[in-house]
């Protein structure tokens, strides 16, 4: 059992599930989890993986969060990130009182490069500086937006809010993050893009698959599938749909749809044959190397950790490749590696992720639960096992 057995979900499961007056079985059979799993991931013999976790939460009422225990509120303390929510939050919330008058923004050429800048320190995991800056641009992207009226002002604040989101969810504040797309969507709108708004659906698909619906979520992919057919031929829509194809078979592959995850996979291969790496449009990250990546967490997915791992060996990564993605492949081989009872090698693979990328291993629930898992065991781990534990305050 981990040192802190209330650090991890296994314990909130039970204590959830009390609360609820509801045995084991009774869970088991409304979440459609095993009991066995049930029972082991509540006794922390088993980590809960996010496809449980998902599925309990429903079955509970209760936020996936709740499960997780996010945000995890003391390491952001520690870390000085809390203090960095709330200017953000403020940000979002001046999106409709139109433009400051207390504030002259800078030329747009110079407001985009911000942005884009931004973007790029994200992309390189360097969180605390992007969320630190963030509030500021949003803030003047959006009396420039509203001073212009002009297409392109309303891109540069659609692609603010993007930033926003991703700040916030790798923080672990997903409601707030889910405020950050709803604003994205409002501006994607005002400024008549239809790739920013399938964009927008993809993430909000995302982020239902956090949140333990993938019902839903697959539902806001197709409907961004649609979107994007009002948008002009090219390379730009040919990598937003191979990304919302990645999308797409991750959540049929945590509705054990293996089939359509397949499919949208090969499609995915397709498009990424024809466009090549993509990583700068729209900072999606897109190309055969995310294709190869998503293969992995579909696998992982269903359950086929085995094939997950194979897969991970077979797919080449190039140098360079976003060190928050990787990290990201990074955290999901350590789980596949785990289940397979390879420890050593999972724990490397956690070890790869902190050193790429230590502010977002930091504070994604699945390193928890994987180094729950570890620690639960019973093999013998060297040292820096029990530092990395320390690291993340568990």
């Amino acid at each position: 059992m981990p040192p802190h057995v209330d650090e991890y979900a296994g314990a909130r499961i039970s204590h959830a599930r009390k609360v609820r007056r509801l045995t084991q079985r009774e869970l088991a059979e409304l979440s459609h989890v095993s009991y066995s799993t049930l029972t082991k991931v509540e006794q922390g013999v088993l980590p809960a993986s996010p496809g449980v976790i998902g599925a309990l939460a429903r079955a509970l009422s209760v936020p996936v969060t709740e499960l997780t225990g996010q945000p995890y509120l003391e390491e952001l303390r520690k870390d000085q990130f809390d203090g960095l929510i709330e200017p953000i939050r403020e940000a979002l919330n001046i999106y409709d009182l139109g433009p400051d008058p207390d504030l002259i923004p800078r030329p747009t050429e110079e407001l985009e490069a911000h942005a884009d800048t931004l973007c790029a320190m994200v992309r390189a995991t360097n969180i605390k500086l992007a969320a630190a800056d963030l509030p500021g641009l949003i803030s003047e992207a959006t009396t420039a937006a509203h001073l212009a009226q002009g297409t392109r002002n309303w891109r540069l604040l659609a692609s603010t809010y993007r930033t926003a989101y991703d700040v916030t969810t790798k923080l672990s504040y997903p409601d707030l993050g889910m405020v950050a797309l709803d604003r994205m969507g409002w501006a994607a709108q005002c400024a008549s893009d239809p790739v920013l708004s399938a964009i927008r659906q993809y993430l909000r698909g995302v982020a239902y698959l956090r949140a333990g619906d993938h019902r839903t979520g697959r539902r806001l992919v197709r409907l961004g599938m649609s979107t994007l057919e009002q948008a002009d031929a090219g390379r730009v829509r040919d990598v937003a749909t191979g990304q919302l194809h990645l999308g797409s078979a991750v959540l049929a592959g945590r509705g054990q749809d293996e089939s359509a995850a397949e499919a949208h996979l090969d499609e995915a291969q397709r498009i990424a044959e024809r466009t090549g790496p993509a990583e700068e449009i729209h900072w999606l990250s897109f190309g055969p190397t995310n294709v190869g990546a998503h293969r992995v967490s579909v696998l992982a997915e269903l359950g086929q950790y085995p094939e997950a791992v194979q897969t991970a060996q077979e797919t080449f990564v190039p140098d360079g490749w976003t060190p928050s993605r990787l990290a990201h492949h990074y955290t999901e081989v350590a789980q596949a590696l785990m289940w397979t009872g390879r420890t050593d090698a999972a724990f490397k693979n956690l070890q790869k992720a902190r050193k790429l990328a230590p502010q977002q291993t930091r504070y994604h629930p699945t390193v928890r639960e994987t180094y729950a898992g570890l620690e639960s065991a019973k093999r013998r781990m060297p040292e820096s096992f029990n530092n990395y534990g320390t690291w993340l305050g568990v």
